[in-house]
């Protein structure tokens, strides 16, 4: 989805229409900037940054308070029209999701017309915008619905595969975030060309387990599959940040919003029973961290310790922030007696 909170923001209040708009806390309580659309993001107004600076680069900026109960409605409404046309659903985020077509009757089995037949279908019942990207596997697509933005698409033809990865800039690969995209460019590696000259062995050697990802990804080649949504174990946000977050009280504050979404998002799917509460950090050099406690209650109290605890261990900018439960099921047992009854 194009800029999805701004998004249904300004297709609820037509008034704003044209005009720079961003969904965020207030100025007064440090608060930062959740999304924007595009006509903020011209004067440099982007989400993690915090609503005082965007309102100093864009003093006609129209901030609004976040609203997660009406987003994850639009956001039900949007899984409602891809589950009209596959079963294979993987959604990423509220405004995200993997389709896999492969095998689908509609649209003459052509993937491009039914993302074509699919944006138009959002459009008609939600009046929001959707890029798609069309390609053989995640890697692709996800690069390809960057492509085209807003309200576009593009297409990766499994022939076009090697003509486009050669040219494409290794930053655009799943998982290099600017610390990986540095190291790389320190190895004389900008573009995946240069990426496909150097063997498997040097880039595990360079990048660990990684360096096997990077292998494969520099050739266009992605092995993981669509994964639809089963029994549900656990229950998460995240938000990865267009600027990395450069301090544990920029990182509070993005909490407070990611706290809200949870809290929603547990209502909606009727959970009251918890087991443990979580908060995951990826720091801006790709070092991923996950602090977990028991808990049998939501508390804001224990994400916030989780947050502390998990920062200290690399204190460096964070360029994603999530946070979650994991799900308690009572056990139901059954009792048969076999005894010999009573004559």
């Amino acid at each position: 989805m194009d800029c999805f909170f701004a998004a249904v923001e300004v297709r609820d209040q037509p008034t704003l229409r044209h005009q720079p708009v961003a969904v965020g806390g207030s100025p007064q309580q440090r608060g930062v900037i959740c999304a924007s659309n595009y006509e903020a993001r011209r004067y440099g107004v982007f989400s993690a940054m915090s609503s005082a600076k965007a309102l100093q680069l864009c003093p006609q900026l129209q901030l609004i308070a976040p609203n997660f109960a009406k987003y994850r409605h639009a956001s039900q409404a949007i899984r409602q029209i891809f589950d009209v046309y596959t079963d294979q659903v993987e959604p990423l985020s509220l405004d995200e999701a993997y389709l896999d077509v492969t095998h689908t009757s509609h649209c003459q089995g052509s993937a491009t017309w039914l993302a074509t037949t699919i944006r138009q279908h959002i459009w008609r019942e939600q009046q929001l915008t959707a890029s798609a990207g069309i390609a053989p596997n995640k890697l692709l697509a996800k690069i390809a619905s960057d492509w085209c933005k807003p309200n576009g698409q593009w297409v990766i033809a499994p022939s076009q595969v090697t003509e486009f990865i050669v040219q494409l800039p290794v930053h655009k690969l799943y998982g290099v975030g600017p610390a990986t995209a540095r190291k790389l460019a320190g190895l004389g590696i900008h573009t995946c060309r240069q990426l496909q000259a150097w063997p498997l062995s040097a880039l595990i050697e360079h990048f660990g387990k990684f360096g096997e990802q990077l292998y494969g990804y520099g050739r266009g080649q992605d092995e993981r599959p669509v994964k639809p949504e089963r029994i549900r174990k656990s229950l998460s946000v995240e938000q990865t940040f267009t600027y990395d977050l450069p301090t544990l009280t920029a990182c509070r504050q993005a909490l407070i919003a990611l706290y809200a979404e949870l809290k929603e998002r547990l209502q909606r799917h009727q959970i009251t029973h918890i087991t443990k509460q979580f908060v995951k950090i990826k720091f801006a050099d790709w070092y991923q961290t996950t602090v977990e406690s028991n808990s049998g209650e939501l508390t804001y109290r224990l994400f916030e310790q989780l947050l502390i605890s998990g920062y200290q261990r690399s204190n460096q900018p964070v360029r994603l922030l999530g946070m979650g439960v994991k799900l308690g099921f009572e056990k139901m047992q059954l009792e048969f007696d076999f005894s010999t009854p009573a004559q």
